[in-house]
């Protein structure tokens, strides 16, 4: 299978997922719930959900200023300006491939402010690692305040069987794969073990640059402003607005989960939250109204700003 045809399933395939969902979920409700739906779009609050743009946008400028505290410690500072404009950038391109826009924010970064394609993918990995912790974070809490809500959804819908086996497989993969980075003296090897020796280098740098401890701070900040995007929304709909903050905490997991591991988790966003919010006495109708005013939101809000940062871009000088 060539490359061009592997980009392009990987692309396809998760969309015709999506729609299949939609499709699927659109003609298992009556007549009669559709056009309850419909009123809920109708009669919502778009104050809050204007609030939650807002919000969001916030989020990219704190991520933008964070960035440039892991560039300087590799040597290679960047304007707010050029950051804003490529995280921007790189959130309209997780929409097509997970994670594509990641490696389009260090290829720009590369292009524009001649730092090493490793060293740059490297902070942007710590960057990662760190959300990841926070998440993972969100994840106890959700589960602490709403184990006895939550225990018949995650023993019916995660396969835990499953997950250990792949989890062991993985495990041995990951020994055997040490062990041949470690003692292997191939020249491809050593070609690798030098470009992930700058890799790690940007990856380290969040532990060990002088500026750590703004840059926690600011990641506590942005996750703090993603809550609040996802929480502004309850008060679109008079039927959400009474949900508990534990309820919040669980279906923003569940929606970042979704949005991390889909193409910003078009079609499986919407369905995941209205059967959490199930779990909480929401209706159906409202719950699945509530989901797509969430991600249509965010979606528009990602289009907006990624489209105006292309626009943007050309400005930039390439350097050489």
């Amino acid at each position: 299978m060539s490359k061009k045809l592997k980009n392009s399933l990987s692309i396809v395939l998760p969309i015709l997922l999506g729609v299949f969902l939609i499709i699927y979920t659109y003609n298992s409700f009556t007549n009669e719930q559709i056009t309850k739906m419909k009123s809920y779009f109708v009669h919502a609050n778009y104050f809050y959900v204007t609030l939650s743009g807002i919000l969001a946008f916030i989020g990219y400028l704190l991520r933008a200023y964070r960035w440039r505290y892991t560039l300087e410690y590799v040597g290679y500072p960047s304007d707010f300006k050029f950051n804003l404009v490529v995280i921007s950038i790189c959130y309209f391109l997780n929409l097509t491939i997970p994670r594509s826009g990641e490696v389009s924010r260090a290829a720009l970064l590369s292009k524009y402010k001649n730092v090493p394609f490793d060293k740059g993918f490297g902070t942007i990995i710590a960057e990662r690692i760190i959300d990841f912790i926070v998440l993972l974070f969100f994840i106890f809490i959700a589960v602490v305040l709403e184990f006895s809500t939550l225990k018949n959804f995650l023993l019916e819908y995660i396969p835990i069987k499953n997950l250990l086996i792949i989890g062991f497989i993985g495990f041995l993969l990951g020994l055997i794969t040490l062990y041949l980075f470690l003692y292997s003296k191939f020249s491809l090897v050593l070609k690798i073990k030098e470009k992930i020796a700058g890799f790690t280098q940007g990856i380290f740098s969040v532990f060990k640059m002088p500026n750590k401890w703004p840059f926690f701070l600011q990641t506590i900040l942005i996750w703090i402003t993603y809550v609040l995007m996802f929480y502004a929304v309850i008060y679109a709909l008079d039927e959400t607005r009474i949900i508990s903050f534990g309820a919040v905490i669980v279906a923003f997991v569940i929606g970042s989960l979704t949005i991390a591991f889909t193409n910003g988790g078009f079609g499986f966003f919407p369905i995941l939250i209205a059967k959490i919010l199930v779990l909480y006495a929401i209706p159906e109708e409202a719950g699945n109204a509530f989901g797509w005013i969430v991600w249509t939101s965010q979606l528009v809000f990602t289009i907006l700003f990624g489209g105006i940062s292309f626009l943007i871009l050309p400005t930039f000088r390439t350097k050489n």
